[in-house]
C-alpha cells in the first residue's frame, strides 16, 4: 500500500439556515486517508454523511476548515478550478447509477474522458480495459436497460475509475441491489483499490459491508469517530 495521503480535511464545519435557525450539520471533522485505502463512513439519517461527501467532492464548500485532496486545499478553488480538479482526481458512485440510458456501456464509461479532452479512439481502448477489469468485456455494446443491476453498478464503477482518480466517493452504492450483488460490489472495490491504488470513501448504513472495507467510522454529532 502507498502511504501516500490522499484527503486530508482538519476542522471541518458546515450549517444551514433553515429560517431564523441555524442547523449546524457538521463541527469539528477531521479526516486522513491514504492512498489505496477504503473506508466506510456510517451515521443515521440526517447526520451528515452525505454533506461529507459533497465537500469532499467539491461539489459544495464548508462553512470553515480545510479540505486537501493530493495535497491541494481545494476550498481556495473557484468553480472552474474544481470542476476541472473533480474531472482528473475525483471520482463518484451513487446509490443509482445515473448511467445514460440512451449510451452503451462503453459510451457511459468514455464519457469523462471525452469530456477532459481525449481523442476518441483512446478514450475506447481505455473505457474498453476498464470494463474488462470490471468484468463486463462481454457487455461494453448493451444498454442500461439490457444489464442487471449489479452490472449497471460495475459499469457506474468503471466510469468513476476512468480518469485514474486518486479518490472515489461512493454513496450508499449497493442501496439498491440485493445482498449477493451489494457483497460482490464490495469485493470489486477491495480488487480495484489495490490495482489502482485508489483510496475509497464508503457511505453506507450497512455495518456488515462496511466491515468488509480496511476501516469504518462513525458521524455522530456532526463529528467522525473510529468504532
Amino acid at each position: 500500500m502507498n502511504n501516500h495521503l490522499v484527503v486530508k480535511c482538519e476542522h471541518l464545519a458546515k450549517s444551514y439556515q433553515d429560517g431564523d435557525v441555524k442547523v449546524d450539520i457538521l463541527d469539528d471533522l477531521n479526516l486522513t486517508l491514504e492512498a489505496g485505502t477504503t473506508l466506510a463512513i456510517v451515521g443515521s439519517s440526517g447526520s451528515g454523511k452525505s454533506t461529507l461527501l459533497h465537500l469532499l467532492g467539491t461539489l459544495d464548500k464548508p462553512n470553515s476548515g480545510k479540505i486537501e485532496i493530493k495535497g491541494v486545499d481545494t476550498t481556495t478553488l473557484n468553480r472552474k478550478q474544481q470542476a476541472d480538479f473533480r474531472n482528473k482526481h475525483i471520482g463518484f458512485i451513487y446509490q443509482f447509477h445515473h448511467l445514460l440510458m440512451e449510451f452503451s456501456a462503453l459510451e457511459n464509461v468514455m464519457l469523462p474522458l471525452l469530456i477532459g479532452g481525449m481523442a476518441k479512439s483512446d478514450a475506447k481502448i481505455q473505457a474498453s480495459e476498464m470494463l474488462e477489469n470490471v468484468g463486463l468485456s462481454h457487455r461494453i455494446t448493451h444498454k442500461p436497460d439490457q444489464l442487471s443491476g449489479g452490472e449497471r453498478q460495475r459499469v457506474a464503477i468503471a466510469r468513476a475509475l476512468i480518469t485514474k482518480p486518486a479518490l472515489v466517493l461512493a454513496d450508499e452504492p449497493t442501496g439498491n441491489l440485493d445482498k449477493d450483488n451489494g457483497e460482490n460490489i464490495y469485493e470489486l472495490i477491495n480488487q480495484l483499490k489495490t490495482t489502482h491504488n485508489t483510496a475509497f470513501i464508503v457511505v453506507t448504513h450497512d455495518l456488515e459491508l462496511a466491515a468488509k472495507l480496511d476501516k469504518t467510522m462513525f458521524i455522530k454529532q456532526g463529528k467522525l469517530v473510529s468504532q
